[in-house]
């Protein structure tokens, strides 16, 4: 059975969890993985959400407020031996219902072109392909999402 708990970025799972996430990215993204890593930090993070398997931190995602009213998905991530049991929607899905529950209309992400998983768990989740925003928007290797709440 999944547990999903809400906390901030200061909890030790979510930073074991972020640890492993990096790791992860290091060999998915190469040499661009110092460009991503900056925009990564989770010092001062609000809204976390871990999800727990028999009481082990198995999968996590947080979300960054933007102004203009909307979020920014960030530190998606689920451990690899757990993968394709829905950990990572239930782990969305809660991150969406807390942003609606403090009135965010719109969320937004960027995932790599070089995490299929990633784009393939957006799109079934409701998420559209939008143009790159922000640090990413002339970066080849991104693609950014958006979905309204």
């Amino acid at each position: 059975m999944i547990k999903i708990v809400r906390t901030n970025s200061k909890n030790q799972d979510f930073v074991n969890l972020v640890k492993q996430l990096d790791a992860y990215l290091k060999i998915c993204d190469g040499p661009d993985h110092s460009f991503y890593d900056q925009f990564n930090k989770i010092d001062g993070l609000n809204h976390v959400v871990i999800a727990f398997e028999n009481n082990i931190s198995v999968g996590c995602g947080a979300f960054k407020i933007h102004e203009g009213n909307f979020i920014e998905i960030k530190r998606m991530y689920v451990a690899p031996y757990v993968r394709r049991k829905g950990i990572a929607s239930k782990v969305l899905k809660e991150l969406e219902t807390w942003a609606t529950e403090l009135n965010f209309s719109k969320c937004i992400l960027e995932t790599g072109k070089q995490q299929p998983e990633a784009i393939e768990l957006y799109k079934n989740c409701g998420y559209s392909i939008t143009a790159n925003f922000g640090f990413y928007e002339n970066v080849e290797n991104s693609v950014c999402f958006e979905k309204l709440l």
